[in-house]
């Protein structure tokens, strides 16, 4: 009966203070987050008052991560991961090797910590929060952009090396199986073996398996055995990951939402899903509060503000300079380093390892916790910084202008480009849902394609369509796709704020230009008319047109 009213207790104080603080800093103009951060402070043990039950909101914060990453995993697909490959793998391993020597070397010889507590800090300042990234990205609706797909394989990559470090740890502390070093090639060719056996079963197996239970439950007819068994799958197969495979749980969510995509219930798993995802997701930033003991700051004031600088300055400038090596633009860069700028869960879960085999100091996790309160109530500020930021830079350095500007196969169109396709042509920008469906039904009329993903361009030259890799808001962008010539402007992409002046840029290069822009709201089509654009359309009255013209045709 007491174990229960903790529960109900804690649950009741932090979902109450994460409203009220959550709301004060949205009329504040803060992140919610912040408010859900300072609620976990206050019902932590290091703060007067009401003390919560750590342990058990960690463990149902835990829930969150797995129900936010089996969503994710619903809109995403193997071909999603495998089109950023090319920089997640070879960025995440660098950036996380960079990140981990600049904490080490720190600890190391600043503090005069050993090598072995020195490495396992660094490491923990090198790995983000799945939580804090994929909020972030959804937030801003960055999540199905390119940039988003490269930050959330990277993110993929990070759990991996994640999974290996946790079991190598014990081994390499003389804490492992046999306690004996020469069992580290064994256990590291035990843990990719498991690694790959959980992938190849999720991704043979989980594709029939799962579409089959939840198709079955769907023929109930029941909404709540619906939901119970999305959750079920998400969680159940996401501890039967870490158990059978050793694999992280968010890492198994992952998979079983990205194998579930296939199946024709993908949509409505993610939306039943989502009420309980939010709800769980707000428990993790209480319980990173718990955490906090805000003494660290008196006691030890500069090796928190070190903490913090490695993960907001030194993740950031590692993982912007590996992009931008990497042949990818400036803004990409900026967003993929500000996405990754913060620690959480994984960071907690090797600091507690490292405390519990005797590895680390005792301050060492409360220097992590406070790197990660840090950082995570400053993530959203970073994020607003990022196009503000991309254009002080482009405007103010040379060396910047030259690297957006450099020589790219894919920023300009081919040599063999037939002139036909560029005399009266339609430039479409951004090739999405919407953008994919118009150029099928443009059939023969001449269309230059521009969209910032470089994957999406690769693929459309494959084809052989024109295609030009780029911002549409730059003037550059619109010259390659020949705007000059062209009849239409049609922006389909989500966020329209850049209309205004890749319209002006356009109409000043090709004042007899039409345009034609998607708007979301009605908010956005009267603001859009006023810019000056031809046709704004509605996605909903474009549907019930479409409806009421094929009722009409079948009419009597």
């Amino acid at each position: 009966m007491h174990e229960n009213m903790t529960l109900i207790s804690t649950l009741a104080a932090a979902f109450g203070l994460a409203l009220v603080l959550g709301l004060l800093a949205q009329w504040a103009r803060l992140p919610a987050l912040v408010g859900y951060l300072l609620a976990g402070v206050l019902i932590g043990p290091h703060t007067p008052g009401f003390v919560g039950d750590v342990h058990l909101a960690q463990q149902l914060s835990e829930v969150g991560v797995m129900l936010l990453m089996f969503g994710v995993g619903l809109h995403f697909s193997v071909g999603d991961l495998m089109s950023v490959k090319g920089i997640a793998l070879p960025g995440a391993l660098v950036q996380m090797a960079a990140a981990t020597a600049m904490g080490a070397a720190m600890a190391h010889w600043w503090w005069g910590w050993d090598l072995g507590a020195a490495l396992i800090f660094g490491l923990a300042l090198s790995v983000a929060s799945t939580v804090v990234l994929l909020r972030a990205l959804e937030s801003r609706e960055l999540l199905h952009t390119g940039n988003g797909r490269i930050a959330v394989g990277w993110l993929v990559v990070e759990d991996l090396a994640m999974v290996l470090a946790l079991v190598l740890i014990p081994v390499l502390g003389g804490q492992g199986d046999g306690g004996a070093q020469g069992n580290l090639a064994v256990t590291i060719i035990t843990t990719l073996l498991a690694v790959t056996a959980f992938v190849a079963v999720m991704l043979i197996a989980g594709r029939r398996l799962l579409p089959w239970m939840l198709w079955q439950v769907n023929r109930t007819g029941s909404r709540e055995l619906f939901t119970l068994a999305t959750v079920a799958a998400a969680i159940g197969l996401a501890v039967g990951a870490a158990a059978l495979f050793g694999v992280s749980v968010a890492l198994g969510a992952f998979f079983a939402g990205l194998v579930l995509r296939e199946s024709a219930f993908s949509e409505r798993a993610a939306h039943e899903s989502l009420p309980l995802r939010d709800a769980f997701a707000v428990l993790f930033f209480v319980a990173v509060g718990m955490l906090f003991d805000p003494l660290i700051l008196i006691e030890r004031p500069m090796a928190v503000l070190a903490t913090v600088a490695v993960i907001l300055v030194g993740k950031t400038v590692a993982a912007a300079v590996l992009v931008i090596l990497l042949k990818y633009p400036l803004s990409t860069a900026l967003t993929v380093a500000v996405s990754l700028a913060q620690i959480g869960e994984f960071s907690f879960i090797l600091m507690g390892l490292g405390a519990n085999l005797k590895l680390v100091p005792p301050e060492a996790t409360s220097l992590v916790v406070a790197g990660a309160i840090v950082s995570i109530a400053l993530n959203p500020v970073l994020f607003a910084g990022v196009e503000p930021l991309r254009r002080w830079v482009l405007k103010r350095s040379t060396w910047a202008r030259q690297l957006e500007a450099r020589d790219d196969p894919l920023a300009e169109l081919p040599a063999d480009t037939p002139e036909s396709a560029l005399a009266g042509q339609i430039v479409l920008v951004g090739h999405g849902s919407i953008g994919a469906a118009l150029l099928e039904r443009l059939g023969a009329r001449p269309v230059v394609v521009v969209d910032s993903e470089r994957d999406i361009v690769e693929r459309l030259r494959a084809a052989g369509q024109a295609a030009v890799l780029g911002e549409a808001a730059e003037a550059m962008t619109l010259v390659q796709a020949h705007i000059a010539q062209a009849a239409w402007l049609v922006v389909t992409v989500t966020d329209v704020r850049g209309v205004p002046a890749m319209l002006a840029i356009a109409q000043q290069l090709n004042p007899a230009l039409k345009s034609a822009v998607v708007a979301r709201t009605d908010e956005e089509a009267h603001w859009l008319r006023d810019m000056g654009v031809t046709r704004v359309l509605r996605a909903h009255a474009a549907l019930a047109d479409a409806l009421a013209h094929a009722v009409s045709a079948e009419a009597p």
